[in-house]
């Protein structure tokens, strides 16, 4: 059975509207199955969709895209001649499935999911700035969330080897995300730069029906500058627009995201599939998703669908 997590927010409130892990459990019956839950090697006790840590593959290029539009204001002319694969030195990159993606620009490269071309511009970031970035967006630190989650880790050191820099940039290397984590970037991209507290209780009332608390939408602060968020949301609708999150266009709703395929093991062949992302229509609260399928393949083909149910049932 499927293992991975879904988390599912409104930017503009900071409302989770579904938080789910999979394998799952009853929590009716929590104790009677305690000793069964404990034991299980697929760890259902474990929320991976706040705890869970996984490699983001290639949803970093967000991060990766807006360190190299701060460090380069000419972003607009960059380019790059893709022919499946990035060498430099003994360290070679290759797109999925060695595809050649050709003359690619910036946007080009994130919608298509250019590892050779993310590769390439990751080798001239400043890994100091490209911390700092990383960390003014919630990496290494405690979300602000009340019950347990998980640190996503990012670090690049100044010295670090061509191949570390090379799979840092596409998501690989050491780097680690929650799904709640990558579901709070995207609201606050969705959201004008601006990221609300996440919150899971609407409201209390007592046995009566009389409302005892209410929660109210409270702002965390600001993740990226306006400027930052609207080239990102620019990027993640080419993605659905013309890339690899095509399945999601030509909706009722207006889909933007970003696909990852991510490897976790040198032994094993197989993908996390990773979508990120959200969904507009005037008619109602726009909605942020971030979708993980563990060892199942690429993100467009695993992760894009589930997305895809989640916006359908929502704006139905």
């Amino acid at each position: 059975s499927a293992k991975g997590a879904i988390v599912v927010m409104e930017p503009s409130t900071g409302r989770i509207l579904a938080l789910q892990a999979y394998p799952d459990f009853d929590p009716n019956t929590v104790e009677a199955q305690w000793d069964t839950l404990k034991e299980d090697a697929d760890s259902p006790l474990v929320n991976r969709a706040t705890q869970g840590l996984y490699p983001p593959g290639s949803v970093f290029k967000i991060f990766t895209t807006l360190e190299y539009v701060h460090e380069n204001s000419d972003y607009e002319d960059y380019s790059f001649d893709c022919n499946g694969k990035f060498t430099e030195g003994d360290s070679v990159i290759h797109c999925y499935k060695n595809k050649r993606h050709g003359q690619e620009d910036l946007i080009g490269s994130f919608a298509d999911s250019c590892n050779s071309s993310f590769a390439s511009l990751g080798l001239t970031l400043n890994p100091d700035s490209f911390t700092e970035l990383c960390d003014s967006m919630l990496f290494n630190t405690s979300l602000p969330l009340r019950f347990e989650s998980s640190k996503s880790s990012f670090s690049l050191d100044a010295d670090a080897d061509v191949s570390t820099v090379l799979e840092t940039s596409i998501g690989q290397g050491k780097t680690l995300v929650t799904p709640m984590h990558m579901a709070l970037v995207v609201s606050a991209i969705a959201n004008d730069g601006v990221l609300m507290n996440p919150y899971l209780i609407d409201h209390t009332e007592n046995y009566n029906g009389i409302v005892v608390d209410a929660y109210e939408p409270t702002e965390y602060g600001t993740l990226l500058s306006t400027e930052d968020a609207s080239l990102m949301q620019t990027f993640m609708r080419e993605v659905v627009e013309d890339g690899t999150g095509e399945r999601l266009s030509g909706q009722s709703y207006t889909a933007a995201g970003k696909t990852g395929t991510a490897e976790f093991s040198t032994s094993s062949k197989a993908s996390h599939a990773w979508f990120v992302g959200y969904a507009h229509r005037e008619d109602k609260e726009d909605i942020a998703v971030a979708v993980i399928v563990e060892d199942s393949g690429s993100g467009s083909e695993y992760a894009v669908p589930i997305a895809k149910k989640i916006f359908d049932a929502y704006y139905q």
